[in-house]
């Protein structure tokens, strides 16, 4: 065992304490109180874009919180109100999901992919009628250009006509999600 003055461990201690408290950290910045790396002034990413890209990277939880921010700086825009529901769809909280994606259609009744979205939820919960009739309606403000509502409206009618039809692996529902200015696709699995 090794002995060392007491000294000299009280001081590397102090020494390290003193470090951490200056303006620039241990890192040797100096800009100032701010945590080091962060450039104080710089511009925050959008929440709805933390959101998307987490959900991409299947952190739902992580991406809901996002959309949360996105809504205290940007309010219930229909973005933002489409996007928490998905986040809760994906997390299987169907009421809640159902509940956002409602208001996202109230907010704007032209937003497809919210029609969309919202028409998954209510296959889940087993309301095939009324999920047919929200994937019309999808289908019909895309004017049929996308395959996956598509696919969904299709699966949708078939599981009204025969509530005991199981899709196969290649044929699940699927989200979709809107980036600047394009319709992304989630698989719902």
């Amino acid at each position: 065992m090794i002995l060392r003055p007491r000294g000299t461990v009280s001081a590397a201690l102090l020494v390290l304490a003193l470090a951490a408290c200056s303006t620039g950290g241990l890192s040797g910045e100096k800009d100032g109180a701010f945590a080091p790396g962060t450039k104080p002034g710089a511009e925050a990413v959008d929440g709805l874009t933390v959101g998307h890209r987490l959900m991409a990277a299947g952190e739902y939880e992580l991406a809901l919180r996002a959309y949360y921010r996105a809504a205290g700086t940007q309010g219930a825009t229909v973005d933002v109100l489409s996007a928490i529901g998905s986040a809760d769809l994906k997390l299987g909280r169907l009421n809640q999901a159902e509940q956002m994606l409602r208001r996202a259609v109230e907010t704007d009744e032209t937003f497809v992919p919210a029609w969309n979205n919202l028409g998954v939820v209510l296959m889940d919960r087993g309301k095939y009628g009324e999920a047919s009739r929200v994937f019309h309606t999808a289908y019909a403000l895309d004017s049929g250009q996308s395959d996956a509502i598509r696919q969904n409206l299709r699966l949708a009618l078939a599981k009204m006509k025969k509530p005991s039809y199981a899709p196969s692996q290649d044929e699940q529902f699927k989200l979709v999600r809107r980036g600047v200015g394009d319709y992304l696709l989630l698989t719902k699995n």
